[in-house]
């Protein structure tokens, strides 16, 4: 016997479910997200939740939104269940499950109604989960991508925009017209100093039809940097069974993640914000050093293990963590060339924080996927592990083993595991990346000369020549051999 998930049903829910304990009915918005996703839910809709469950911030409540039709089944989903998720933490120790209150709509999936949510001076702050390749960024500039259709469009058609960027840009111009306050931007994206990143893209495309508005954006709006962290695997049968057979609940949207959360803000909201820090989110003045410490250690670490993972015939994150061979990998590369381009942060350990980021890696409850891990990687390696490797040629450092983590890349990219068995296309540029991989059989700067990935690394000797070497071993030697060689130094 399981019961549907909806706001008539919470009385009915299995006593080990924790529920909403506050009115909802007297919940008001003061957020809009774009982008609501399983990471949202496990992430700021947890925070939020647990926030109202103190009594407190009640004018602090969601508003989804989305910009791209696959958002409409989310919303499809979740109006059935009155904008409910039920959120269960994949602890070894034991799961527990809680349904989630803290959204209160969700917009339709058109831009007219997200730009009149926007533009109601009661949101103040517009949030944004929209994954690391929705701001246009130009690989070659580390820039605002002006020539990118979405940003070409929105600029001759501000009206009537197909971007969030240009949503916001709309609902920015009749607030600051209609004598308004601006909402603030906030970016829960994975990216190196998310919200210059964002201010920069709303700048920049505001700039191509509007300069003034360019100008009053950067004087009136904040957009204030985020680290953010909570390992969420996709949801899939297996978790809308976990949830039914576990906890007696039909979720047809539910979100699995694991015990650990980390929020990290810098305090830059002009027209307020909810008291995040009395359940667990930490504001700073500064930001930059615990996202270079997140995004390095444990995105970085992601994309290491997942092409060696992959090429070695794992599936899940956790058996590859069984496997000795990818362990001492990460933890050579993590500990030899990650942490010392890492600045300190009083009062953290780094070697702390890796040991923690294996702990939670290895945790197999979570069910996390090497192919989730493998997606997207042109927009991902851009963002986790290049940085990491300018600085490494900037100090003249060795960069073997982040060569070796784009050799593994790269042979992964040709399409097969190193048994043979296929791997499914699973990148926007899939074609591109299969052709220069295979090409770089006999000419391994072929994968490199993608400049849309790569930009001016394209042309770097020194990366060019440790490239080909762990190129040539792993299709020499095979990977697990490849590993031994760097882990033995």
């Amino acid at each position: 016997m399981t019961t549907a998930l909806g706001q008539s049903t919470l009385a009915d829910l299995p006593a080990d479910v924790g529920r909403p304990d506050y009115d909802r009915s007297a919940l008001r918005a003061g957020i809009l997200h774009v982008g609501v996703g399983n990471f949202h839910r496990a992430h700021m809709a947890w925070y939020l939740d647990r926030l109202f469950a103190t009594g407190r911030d009640h004018d602090w409540a969601l508003v989804g939104a989305g910009v791209r039709p696959g958002d409409a089944d989310m919303r499809d989903r979740l109006a059935a269940q009155h904008w409910l998720s039920t959120l269960v933490e994949l602890d070894p120790e034991g799961l527990s499950a809680r349904v989630l209150g803290s959204m209160i709509d969700f917009l339709p999936i058109d831009p007219k109604p997200v730009i009149s949510a926007m533009s109601d001076p009661a949101i103040r702050i517009v949030s944004l989960t929209i994954t690391e390749g929705g701001y246009y960024v130009d690989a070659k500039t580390d820039g605002f991508d002006a020539s990118h259709a979405d940003m070409v469009h929105d600029a001759a058609h501000p009206d009537t925009p197909r971007s969030v960027f240009g949503m916001m840009l709309a609902a920015i111009r009749a607030r600051r017209d209609a004598g308004h306050a601006p909402f603030t931007v906030l970016s829960c994206d994975n990216l190196p100093e998310n919200g210059h990143v964002c201010a920069r893209t709303l700048r920049g495309l505001a700039a191509l039809s509007d300069p003034d508005l360019a100008d009053w954006i950067a004087d009136n709006i904040a957009f204030p940097n985020s680290m953010v962290d909570c390992i969420t695997p996709a949801t899939s049968d297996r978790e809308r069974d976990l949830v039914r057979d576990r906890f007696g609940i039909t979720d047809a949207a539910p979100v699995v993640c694991e015990p650990f959360r980390q929020w990290v803000l810098e305090d830059n909201f002009p027209q307020g914000r909810p008291a995040l820090e009395q359940v667990g989110a930490e504001f700073v003045q500064d930001v930059s050093r615990h996202e270079l410490m997140k995004l390095r250690i444990l995105n970085g670490g992601h994309a290491a293990i997942a092409y060696a993972g992959a090429l070695l015939g794992h599936h899940f994150v956790h058996d590859a963590m069984a496997d000795a061979r990818i362990v001492d990998w990460l933890t050579a590369l993590e500990t030899r060339e990650v942490i010392p381009t890492l600045h300190p942060i009083p009062g953290v350990s780094y070697d702390d924080y890796l040991q923690l980021i294996l702990q939670r890696f290895s945790n197999p409850r979570i069910g996390d996927t090497i192919p989730r891990l493998c997606l997207d990687g042109s927009n991902r390696q851009p963002k986790f592990i290049l940085p990491t490797l300018r600085d490494r040629l900037a100090a003249h450092a060795s960069i073997d083993g982040l060569a070796l983590e784009l050799a593994l890349w790269c042979r992964y990219c040709e399409g097969t595991t190193q048994d043979g068995s296929p791997i499914a296309p699973n990148d926007a540029q899939h074609e591109q990346l299969k052709a220069n991989a295979l090409a770089a059989r006999n000419d391994p700067a072929a994968f490199l000369a993608n400049a849309a990935i790569f930009g001016d690394l394209s042309d770097d000797a020194t990366l060019q020549q440790a490239f080909a070497a762990q190129l040539h071993g792993l299709h020499e030697k095979g990977v697990a051999a490849t590993l031994a060689a760097y882990v033995a130094g």
